[in-house]
């Protein structure tokens, strides 16, 4: 595969709060640097315009970004309200988007953002603040009439990406998680399980993927949340038995799966944090495996 682009800036750690969610892109985009995988290339996306987060995310909520107030607002995804906290979460979706744009144009892009999935209309949850995914899935299904898919495949499920696309006709959701933090009811066009034993976690992962192409075969894109806090080691939603070995088959899984079916897919970081047995360079090395798969298959 030649080069694909995957999108990174400073603009993706601007808030002050540090944290996995707040820093992690710049440790992986360091480590692309000192270690380059050969078919990535970093390149900087402009950031997402309020009228963009507009489409999923309401005024009420962008004003509280925007002000500090009310604190209880702006600080609901549980990250510590600063003025670059609004400036960072529509770098990150601008992320998101320009991956998405360049793999509907070359196969496949990713972004080194995550905190996306948690995030609903009037808030935020979870370490998401603005719904990067949700955002992303509007603007070009609607642009272009394209149907596409979410793969969320973070240890967590993505309730508030559901809120927010369940109602358009041409968005449809798979939804594996190992624990059931943003739980909720999936509508008619999501495919969603909850696997607490390892042994059942890729067939189930295959099945979800399966039903989807059965109920709707005709995806312009996949958008494709690649959490890693389903390893086994991460203090938040590991799941035992969940090693590297499993996650790098789910890995080539997803990638093979858009490759024979010539679905372009644009990835997301999603979960994963340090603490307990790991570590920062464990951490990074963990969502490298998503970077190493998505150049292991040629697209188109």
């Amino acid at each position: 595969m030649g080069q694909h682009a995957v999108y990174y800036s400073d603009g993706f750690v601007l808030s002050k709060d540090s944290f996995d969610t707040t820093r992690k892109a710049a440790w992986i985009a360091e480590s692309l640097v000192k270690d380059p995988i050969p078919g990535v290339q970093l390149r900087p996306p402009k950031p997402a315009t309020l009228d963009d987060a507009r489409r999923v995310h309401s005024e009420g909520y962008l004003a509280a970004l925007k002000k500090g107030k009310p604190i209880e607002i702006a600080n609901s995804a549980k990250i510590d309200w600063d003025p670059g906290l609004l400036p960072m979460a529509l770098s990150t979706c601008g992320g998101m988007l320009a991956a998405g744009r360049t793999a509907l144009k070359d196969g496949v892009s990713g972004c080194l953002a995550s905190g996306f999935h948690h995030a609903k209309r009037d808030r935020g949850d979870g370490f998401c603040t603005l719904n990067g995914l949700a955002i992303a899935a509007h603007s070009l299904a609607e642009g272009n009439r394209n149907h596409i898919l979410v793969v969320d495949l973070d240890a967590h499920c993505g309730g508030g990406t559901h809120s927010l696309i369940k109602n358009h006709p041409r968005l449809w959701q798979v939804d594996v998680s190992v624990m059931p933090y943003d739980d909720y009811t999936p509508s008619e066009r999501c495919v969603k399980e909850t696997v607490t034993d390892a042994r059942h976690y890729l067939k189930t992962v295959w099945r979800c993927l399966q039903q989807a192409e059965t109920e709707w075969p005709l995806f312009s894109l996949c958008l494709y949340n690649a959490g890693m806090d389903v390893h086994q080691d991460c203090k938040t939603g590991g799941l035992a038995g969940m090693d590297e070995f499993i996650i790098t088959l789910r890995e080539e899984m997803v990638f093979q799966w858009c490759n024979e079916r010539a679905i372009p897919i644009a990835y997301a970081m999603a979960g994963g944090y340090t603490g307990g047995k790991t570590t920062r360079k464990q951490l990074v090395n963990l969502h490298r495996m998503t970077l190493e798969c998505s150049t292991s298959k040629e697209l188109f």
